[in-house]
């Protein structure tokens, strides 16, 4: 098919706020735990939806007091926690729009951000941001203030050292963290004024500016309105009732300045769900079981972490046959739901691994996970099928920061495995001439912060244009088969897609990353990374020294058979003129610290392009 549509369920009112959830909730369901804060004692402390009211109050008085304006732009320079939420509801509740920056932005990188939004208050977590601030506050002659999170420094207790005795430039001194010092600020304040100034906003009011993280150029201001934000959520609770409503629990860790995490939270919190926050990604596994999240929603790559370190202690432990047979029959039951249903044989299979393996993965996620979303980037259908047999229906959607997230997710009514399902209600996906993948409906952005030429160049007839190319099926099934602009042309004029050969490598247990390359080449190769978490294991199963230096391992026999092996697998997906040839397997791992990922964990192409020239060019040599 070229076109598909899906009908609207719902209504956007045209003098919206998405603060609106915060005070429905407080008159209808006080009581309601709306989020779950850390203790400080390894458990957890219930917020009510009326604690959470006033705690959103309390900081939008103290920002009218301060001087928000309706309009003005308030930036948070922080990793996701609590107090993020309580700040960005409350800047909706101002009137003000939320600019959303990375906490792992650089000094260059925050710099263009606030000079280009024009943003008059920034929030920072801390001292080393304030710091960074400081260093650059000559160059921000709108921002009238900057002040600190939190009184407590997050990080290691190193770390925190370090930045305490770190010198801070003379900003705002706030005794208090941010929430504190604006609830104070705007204490003597009624709490109508807030009211009064929610009133003020309409449907088309930006509600927040995320800029892309790009991998070229300058990153754009995406502007996404209460309009935006609100047909997300109302679509997202349409197509998952299951998952969105209350007595659901989830645990968050995706960065908050990212629209996908930002977005389905708030649909979660407008569902009534209990959120918790965490931003510590190096032991998820363990705060799962501790929390026990009814779903999650995630990158790929902590799936393929989860899937690959199971399979990785499995083989350690001797019992490496029993794990494969088990991932080859959880990949078989789910692809059997879609043909029919599995025969008694299967079946009965099915039923001894859930006992042997199936369900210790389940309480490696919590125990009481059934469901995730899963967006930021491809999933292999493969892993797919395979969390699906094992009993955790991954729901991978489709969208980009112009869509404020979602547009297109696999839901419990319409599902298939290895797409990116079905358009959400009200929203439609048409296939250009030249394969790329054209969207419209509620969702998509209106335009580029002060970027006309580029908004302009967003849109062809009404349709968003997505940079990606597609393919929708006689369903109304979404497939992605690659980016417009990463499509490689060998020298012999083969157009290949990188992503179906990345995203098969990279589900090895010893691969952390992969990049394609071939561009004008006479061949295709590819760059391969490590993953430093499989290492150990497999030094051991080798008799090798436990300090066996990385730069021996990569020239290793059995090391490079094996990943060789990994490649003969992925070859066999693609044509002969599509298979990579050669590769390169390097000493180091890609980062975002290191610059060669964004912080959705996606690769920059051109950053790794230019730091490893003389690796890509050995490939040709």
């Amino acid at each position: 098919m070229r076109e598909f549509e899906v009908p609207a369920t719902y209504t956007i009112p045209e003098d919206v706020n998405v603060s609106d959830g915060v005070f429905r909730h407080a008159e209808r369901t006080p009581g309601l735990v709306v989020f779950n804060r850390p203790d400080g004692k390894g458990g957890w402390t219930d917020v009510t939806a009326k604690q959470f009211a006033q705690a959103v109050t309390g900081v939008a008085k103290g920002l009218i007091a301060t001087g928000i304006e309706l309009g003005d732009r308030v930036a948070i320079l922080a990793s996701t926690q609590y107090d993020w939420v309580v700040l960005d509801f409350a800047i909706w509740a101002a009137g003000g729009c939320t600019v959303a920056i990375f906490d792992s932005s650089s000094a260059e990188q925050a710099k263009w951000i606030l000079q280009d939004s024009g943003t008059k208050l920034l929030v920072v977590e801390t001292p080393k941001q304030r710091a960074m601030i400081g260093e650059i506050e000559s160059a921000l002659p709108e921002l009238a203030e900057t002040l600190l999170l939190s009184e407590g420094v997050s990080g290691s207790g190193a770390e925190a050292a370090a930045e305490r005795n770190h010198a801070a430039p003379p900003l705002t001194p706030n005794r208090h963290g941010a929430v504190e010092e604006f609830t104070r600020r705007g204490a003597d304040l009624d709490d109508a004024v807030v009211h009064e100034r929610r009133a003020q906003v309409k449907a088309a009011s930006p509600a927040t500016l995320i800029y892309t993280s790009g991998t070229t150029g300058r990153p754009k201001g995406v502007m996404l309105s209460h309009s935006n934000l609100y047909a997300e959520s109302a679509a997202d609770r349409a197509v998952m009732p299951q998952d969105l409503r209350p007595g659901k629990r989830s645990l968050l860790f995706l960065p908050l300045a990212h629209v996908f995490a930002r977005a389905v939270a708030l649909a979660a919190f407008d569902a009534g769900v209990t959120v918790a926050h965490t931003a510590d990604w190096s032991t998820l596994v363990e705060q799962f079981g501790q929390y026990k999240p009814d779903f999650i929603l995630s990158v790929p790559r902590v799936f393929e972490k989860v899937f690959n370190g199971a399979k990785q202690k499995a083989h350690d432990s001797g019992k490496g046959a029993i794990f494969d047979a088990a991932a080859d029959t959880a990949i078989a039951y789910s692809q059997a739901l879609d043909n029919g249903g599995p025969g008694l044989v299967l079946k009965l299979k099915h039923a001894v691994f859930d006992k042997l393996v199936y369900g210790k993965l389940r309480e490696a996620m919590g125990g009481r996970c059934e469901s995730a979303v899963s967006g930021g980037g491809p999933l292999s259908a493969r892993l797919g099928h395979f969390f699906r047999g094992v009993g955790v229906n991954i729901r991978e959607g489709y969208g980009l920061t112009e869509t404020t997230a979602a547009v297109s997710v696999n839901t419990p009514e319409y599902t298939r495995v290895g797409t990116v399902g079905r358009p959400l209600p009200g929203h439609g996906a048409k296939v250009a001439e030249d394969g790329e993948l054209l969207l419209r409906g509620p969702v998509v952005f209106s335009g580029y912060w002060g970027n006309d030429a580029a908004t302009e160049d967003a849109f062809v007839d009404g349709w968003f244009k997505t940079g990606d190319l597609g393919a929708i099926d006689s369903n109304g099934f979404i497939t992605i088969t690659g980016r417009k602009k990463e499509i490689l042309v060998t020298a012999g004029g083969k157009n290949v897609s990188p992503a179906m050969l990345e995203d098969s490598l990279r589900s090895h247990p010893l691969i952390s990353q992969v990049m394609v390359v071939g561009d004008s080449k006479p061949f295709i190769g590819a760059l391969i990374t490590l993953d430093a978490e499989a290492l150990p294991g497999w030094t051991e199963r080798h008799n090798l020294p436990a300090d066996t230096p990385i730069e021996k391992l990569i020239e290793n026999p059995d090391l490079v058979a094996e990943i060789d092996a990994a490649v003969a697998d992925t070859n066999k997906l693609v044509s002969h003129a599509e298979a990579i040839k050669k590769i390169r397997i390097l000493p180091v791992d890609w980062t975002e610290e290191s610059g060669e990922l964004t912080p959705k964990m996606s690769l920059k192409r051109a950053v790794v392009m230019k730091n490893y020239a003389a690796d890509v060019e050995a490939i040709y040599s």
